[in-house]
């Protein structure tokens, strides 16, 4: 088994195709190259950074350094879920949902596979943990920012329905039951897509690198779709967890609709 390894020169020519799309943005006034730009330079540092951490990571092989940069790696995605949102729940709300519900959904199903599928030595290992973790965080992350965003902004717009629900008497789930099904397909959909068009219309990364670094087809097939389930597993908890979450947030014990939690929705 072997494969072609590559110098940091032979990036160059790929690069300039970035480059290219910069000028085409300058002849268009399109005003996306310093976006361009900074997403760039923001890519090359953090994988660069990443693979110098990750080769510290895979010499120590410690439970303790494995766990802290799994910590980091749901502290960023918790992040960008706050940033996806188009209103935000006040306060620290959205950071602890967001983390909470990540962090449960992708580190369980890490966990469940390195446990009975993979089974390294020792079982935490961040040459198979880190990856796989990182792989089912992006998509749980994707999940659970568009759920949480179909959800918020649903509820303000269904808000008189909503109100009226609750008036006549019912729970705070039935008055949400229309918004939380709309958040929870929405969480589900980029997952359902991969899936369909997996290998007929992409061939997917992790399969990509193995076959570019020597594993045999039928193997590697076997690897991408234990990662296809794994992502659906943890994508399909994470929303569910982080909608019904956000519902209960948006509403009390006394079946009131709160919209005074969401930080861009005020109510005087």
């Amino acid at each position: 088994m072997s494969y072609i390894q590559l110098a940091y020169s032979d990036l160059i020519l790929p690069a300039l195709l970035v480059v290219m799309n910069g000028a085409l943005s300058l002849a268009l006034h399109l005003k996306l190259e310093r976006q361009l730009a900074l997403a760039s330079m923001r890519m090359v540092i953090q994988l660069v950074l990443v693979g110098y951490v990750l080769t510290f990571l895979f010499a120590v092989v410690s439970p303790f350094w494995t766990a802290l940069a799994a910590f980091i790696m749901v502290l960023f995605a918790s992040r960008e879920i706050v940033a996806r949102q188009k209103r935000r729940l006040e306060g620290l709300w959205t950071y602890g949902l967001g983390a909470g519900c990540t962090l449960l959904a992708a580190g369980t199903v890490t966990t469940f596979s390195l446990l009975s599928q993979l089974r390294p030595e020792p079982w935490y290992h961040p040459r198979y943990a880190l990856p796989l973790l990182g792989m089912i965080l992006g998509n749980t992350m994707t999940g659970v920012s568009l759920g949480l965003d179909v959800l918020v902004n649903g509820v303000v717009r269904e808000r008189a329905a909503v109100e009226s629900c609750l008036a006549l008497g019912g729970t705070r789930y039935q008055a949400l039951l229309p918004v939380i099904r709309d958040a929870l397909r929405s969480g589900f959909m980029p997952t359902i897509n991969g899936m369909a068009a997996i290998g007929l219309v992409s061939l997917p990364g992790m399969m990509t690198g193995q076959i570019l670094a020597g594993v045999e087809p039928v193997d590697a097939v076997k690897y991408q779709l234990l990662i296809m389930f794994l992502i659906a597993g943890g994508t399909g908890l994470g929303t569910l967890a982080a909608v019904i979450g956000g519902g209960r947030l948006l509403t009390d014990h006394r079946h009131r609709l709160r919209l005074d939690r969401i930080a861009s929705e005020k109510l005087p």
